[in-house]
């Protein structure tokens, strides 16, 4: 990968908003110009090209690995990878997608014939053995909180079920590795066609072997020969004030275990919808009446909180719709500081009148020292 990390949307020269479709069209066109293959006077350059593209269309062709980028940046995707950041040939996993566009190159070779585009994925030619260390699988949770927890943040513990390294084996699947006798080590197997328009070779994962490349001799009985067990863990986890729907909080290394690392646990944040307020950002809003002889003479009113009740002053001759704000009655921020409470303010028009309050009225209208507005437009 090239010594500075650029913006993976600038690698492949696209759009933040590209869709998969245009993520896929500027790889397979960078791909090609990049292939080792095509640059026999600068391979070495042209190789580093080829991985720092294929690490930008790893991440941004994967929903949550984008989101956590563009949350985040790289750092927020360092972990996702093997010790060391991304490698090639532990972390790509759109293999199928290089056989489609260099299907010419897959096309009529011999098992002692190898091309770069191997190379570059399994380290060697086809001939070699290709063991790969397969990350471990991602766990993906939701998790629903209140309004009043993402005010506050919360400390949770939450139940996985997740695989973990078999301690009879040490994650190996049983004793006596030896070279999967199906693909002498490949990992593949290839199925040779011919027709008028010359060879066709369709190449597919070992079934034997499951693509390592290995098999053993002896499988543990307590794995059944996968090398890891499922177990039920419960880990606590830390989600911060400030948390809104579709935020995903990464816990790396909480995942599956893998040859090439572990997983991680993805955190996916679901607000519940709140019986009172609404949420604008990190501020809360609340509409409350108020009677007509207090929004005339002003006074004093009790309002409802987040996680309590605070009262407040009405100033006489309030208008309908009019805010007040209550600051740092809000969420806080992730970054420090926190939100307030809109308190709209709304005048209650009673619609049963008693006999006394109607000769109140009357007499106020026959006596009002402020006339109605005419009619504005709005």
């Amino acid at each position: 990968m090239a010594t500075t990390r650029r913006d993976y949307y600038e690698v492949l020269g696209i759009s933040r908003n590209a869709n998969e479709d245009q993520i896929k069209q500027a790889y397979r066109r960078l791909a090609k110009q990049y292939h080792p293959d095509m640059n026999p006077d600068n391979r070495k350059e042209a190789e580093e090209k080829f991985k720092e593209l294929s690490e930008a269309y790893e991440v941004l062709l994967d929903k949550n690995k984008r989101q956590l980028y563009d949350q985040y940046g790289h750092e927020g995707v360092s972990t996702r990878f093997g010790p060391g950041g991304f490698d090639f040939r532990r972390d790509f996993t759109h293999a199928e997608d290089l056989r489609d566009i260099f299907s010419d190159f897959f096309r009529g070779f011999g098992d002692s014939e190898s091309s770069s585009i191997f190379d570059l994925l399994f380290g060697g030619g086809r001939g070699t053995q290709v063991r790969r260390a397969v990350r471990g699988r991602d766990i993906h949770v939701r998790f629903r909180m209140s309004l009043e927890e993402i005010a506050e943040g919360i400390t949770k513990e939450i139940s996985i079920s997740r695989f973990e390294k078999c301690a009879e084996c040490q994650g190996e699947g049983g004793k006596g590795i030896q070279t999967c006798p199906a693909c002498k080590g490949r990992g593949e197997s290839r199925r040779v066609s011919r027709s008028i328009f010359g060879q066709f070779v369709q190449v597919s994962t070992c079934p034997n072997c499951g693509g390592q490349g290995e098999v053993v001799k002896d499988t543990c009985a307590n794995c059944k020969g996968e090398g890891r067990v499922r177990i039920q863990r419960t880990i606590k986890v830390r989600i911060p004030a400030g948390v809104q729907t579709g935020n995903y909080l990464p816990l790396h290394g909480e995942g599956h275990y893998g040859p090439g690392g572990r997983g991680d646990v993805i955190i996916e944040i679901e607000e519940k919808e709140h019986s009172l307020f609404t949420r604008q950002n990190d501020d809360i809003i609340v509409e409350v009446p108020v009677s007509i002889a207090t929004a005339a003479l002003g006074g004093e009113i009790e309002v409802p909180t987040l996680n309590s009740k605070k009262t407040i002053k009405i100033a006489p001759g309030i208008q309908p719709n009019s805010t007040i704000r209550i600051r740092g009655a809000g969420i806080k921020h992730l970054d420090g500081g926190r939100g307030d409470e809109l308190v709209k303010i709304t005048v209650h028009v009673p619609e049963k009148l008693s006999s006394r309050e109607r000769e109140l009225l009357k007499e106020l209208a026959k006596n009002q020292s402020e006339p109605i507005p005419p009619p504005r437009k709005i």
